[in-house]
């Protein structure tokens, strides 16, 4: 049983990487933009987007909770910006005697992620373009939060994903 918390800016193909993960495994994907999406969509007052993110993360993780404690592996499909988030994904895996992974979908070209972001199919929560400038979204990137001790897996997604989905899967198994 694991527990894998994907990571990568919005656009860089977690979701996507998330399915076929849990397609090739059996596992249960958690994903935030369809929760958050639905408490923006389902209540008849209007509510602060970042509430709205706040609310999602705490039915998230009682869901992985859930999930976990039925012995089932689970993927949460979220951003993963916060070390806060990484701290509570592991301390879940260990409750559960769960193996933690962690998977950082790199992509580092701006007018790639505006591409994807503009052309996919976008769910209420989900950003349509890049805020800020080209610069301050590479540092933002190059910026990430990773789980301490190494125990973790970048994978570029500006390849396509045939190049590196035996390697995510190795790395989940291992």
């Amino acid at each position: 049983m694991f527990f894998l918390q994907m990571s990568g800016f919005p656009g860089a193909g977690k979701s996507t990487l998330a399915r076929l993960i849990a397609e090739n495994t059996g596992a249960i994907v958690i994903d935030h933009d369809i929760i958050k999406s639905a408490l923006l969509d389902s209540l008849d007052v209007s509510i602060d987007p970042k509430l709205a993110g706040k609310m999602a993360y705490q039915i998230d993780w009682s869901l992985i909770d859930l999930h976990l404690s039925q012995g089932f592996s689970v993927i949460l499909d979220s951003p993963c910006f916060y070390k806060e988030m990484i701290e509570r994904g592991m301390d879940l895996a260990t409750k559960h005697y769960a193996d933690y992974k962690y998977v950082e979908c790199y992509l580092n070209d701006y007018q790639e992620i505006n591409h994807r972001l503009k052309t996919r199919k976008r769910m209420k929560s989900q950003i349509q373009q890049v805020a800020g400038s080209e610069l301050d979204f590479k540092r933002f990137v190059d910026s990430s939060v990773k789980p301490p001790g190494g125990n973790f897996l970048v994978v570029k997604t500006d390849q396509p994903i045939q190049k590196y989905f035996n390697k995510v899967i190795q790395y989940v198994h291992q």
